[in-house]
């Protein structure tokens, strides 16, 4: 049976999981958190974080592949020590089944696959596992992700390819699935504009709820050329949380959780005058 995600701290939602990279090579915050991760991680399920999420590869565009056992190295004693501190959901950011079993005997309490387990065991680690699943939409690999991404319609493509990911997740007896549209993720700034319009088309039609990860990412800078890709994102990552939120995504993946928290709180305020 699944371990259920508690209700969001957020009265109505959504669910905010807090990002946590430890690799050397992440794309905002690659190296900032070594040797200090559990202490990050808590520090943001007390700024409003419901969950803290693991990963200990770099899915940047052409971020080279990390060895399965490196990969264990670096995320099971982070798990480890946040299970030991909190009660919290604490999620694997993984492609790889070897490191998805790892994380949950460290205490790990969902698995959040940008491959949307299309690796070899992956559906099968998944089924044993017995652990909420997120399933992203990523064209390609990562290292290859953003060279020329086309669709000929982004918003029906990738609606299709995640009711086909939870449709083969179910067969295997996958029970609680999440999915992700993958916002940056060999997608063009277009692309990732008409997904985050979509939000609510897509949670509609692929049945599923919807997680939204836009925090940080490149596409802000191709809005706003001279913002940096660290915190000088941070009111086009805000801006795009509040419109996920206001479109019924389920779930936002961040790095600033007290400010996203902050303006969810403002508007959902204003909204219920």
């Amino acid at each position: 049976m699944n371990i259920p995600i508690p209700p969001p701290k957020l009265a109505g939602g959504p669910y905010i999981m807090g990002v946590l990279n430890v690799t050397p090579d992440s794309f905002s915050d690659g190296g900032k958190w070594e040797g200090r991760a559990a202490p990050q991680g808590l520090a943001m399920l007390e700024a409003g974080a419901d969950i803290i999420d693991v990963g200990g590869e770099s899915t940047r565009p052409n971020a080279d592949p990390v060895d399965e056992g490196e990969e264990i190295a670096r995320v099971v004693p982070v798990i480890a020590a946040l299970r030991a501190a909190t009660k919290d959901p604490i999620s694997i950011d993984t492609m790889k089944p070897a490191v998805a079993r790892a994380a949950v005997a460290a205490g790990a309490s969902l698995w959040n696959d940008v491959n949307a387990l299309r690796g070899p065991g992956a559906l099968e680690t998944a089924a044993s596992l017995h652990r909420p699943v997120v399933l992203m939409h990523m064209l390609g690999e990562p290292r290859t992700m953003q060279n020329e991404p086309r669709y000929d319609d982004v918003v029906a493509e990738v609606i299709a390819f995640l009711r086909e990911r939870v449709a083969a997740a179910e067969a295997k007896g996958v029970e609680d699935v999440w999915v992700d549209p993958g916002i940056g993720f060999g997608k063009t700034l277009a692309h990732n504009l008409a997904l985050l319009n979509a939000v609510g088309r897509i949670r509609a039609e692929v049945g599923k709820p919807v997680i939204i990860g836009a925090s940080r990412k490149s596409f802000i800078a191709k809005i706003d050329p001279g913002s940096d890709a660290g915190a000088g994102r941070l009111g086009g990552s805000i801006a795009a949380a509040l419109l996920a939120a206001q479109a019924g995504a389920d779930m936002l993946r961040v790095h600033d959780v007290a400010e996203t928290v902050q303006a969810l709180r403002v508007w959902k305020a204003t909204a219920s005058v």
